[in-house]
């Protein structure tokens, strides 16, 4: 299956691993195995000792640990400058950021503020932009970036509230730099992962009901894993999805067709 891939050695920036538990550490573990070389970026010290600690655990050693504050410009364009220069190239990219204001979770919708709704929007849809922007420059073989997403962004989801509409926000996204740097050989795609006990996943209050919901409605009849949502993902960083971009990819056990 690694040849299939094709990541042996590339080179793959990983954001937004929290814990062991997050969409973006399955991931890595998956490119891990697949023998790419990866290179992990972090907000904060608290952040990155987790990480530390996650991938000692995990046993593994990443490429590089580079800080990098995606809500300011300055920190995300030396982030990128530092990897460019030690590693040379960039094949791929994988943004799994998103955050809210809790209040704005908690309240009603109707209630959000502008702040967070700013806050939301920057952190959760921008940040992709932001990001593709930096690293295309170093992506002078094409690669392929992904993001994560989910099914609130076109459905309602009780309690995702504004980042529902982040999410709106960041699949339009995908599209629309999918279509801009698909000249320069670069693919953009989103993963729609379904619910997975994930930190970020604790933050919406009618998490527990969503999985029970899933289990009775879903075709599979259960809830996706962490793993399940990381092989879709390395499949669409290589060359197995040559062909596709500006895609969302549902990793739901096909609980979004359902009425």
């Amino acid at each position: 299956m690694s040849d299939l891939l094709n990541l042996k050695g590339k080179n793959i920036v990983v954001m937004g691993v929290a814990n062991e538990r997050s969409l973006a550490w399955g991931v890595a573990e998956s490119l891990f195995t697949a023998g790419a070389n990866v290179i992990f970026t972090y907000r904060k010290e608290r952040s990155l000792e987790k990480l530390q600690r996650t991938l000692e655990k995990g046993g593994h050693e990443a490429r590089m640990i580079v800080q990098c504050d995606v809500n300011e410009d300055a920190s995300l364009h030396e982030a990128f400058g530092k990897i460019g220069e030690e590693v040379g190239i960039i094949h791929g990219v994988v943004h799994s950021l998103a955050f809210a204001h809790q209040e704005d979770l908690r309240n009603r919708f109707v209630e959000t503020t502008r702040s967070g709704y700013a806050f939301a929007q920057d952190t959760s849809a921008y940040s992709l932009i932001a990001t593709a922007n930096e690293a295309r420059s170093y992506m002078t073989e094409g690669g392929s970036i992904v993001t994560m997403s989910y099914l609130g962004a076109e459905r309602v989801v009780d309690g995702y509230n504004v980042m529902g509409v982040a999410k709106a926000a960041l699949e339009a996204s995908v599209r629309y730099l999918a279509n801009d740097l698909g000249k320069e050989n670069i693919r953009v795609n989103a993963i729609s992962a379904g619910a997975v006990r994930t930190l970020a996943a604790k933050g919406v209050p009618s998490f527990n009901t969503i999985l029970n919901k899933i289990e009775e409605t879903a075709p599979l009849k259960r809830n996706v894993t962490q793993e399940e949502v990381a092989d879709m993902t390395i499949a669409m960083l290589s060359k197995l999805s040559s062909g596709v971009t500006g895609e969302t990819i549902y990793v739901d056990a096909g609980y979004h067709i359902m009425g």
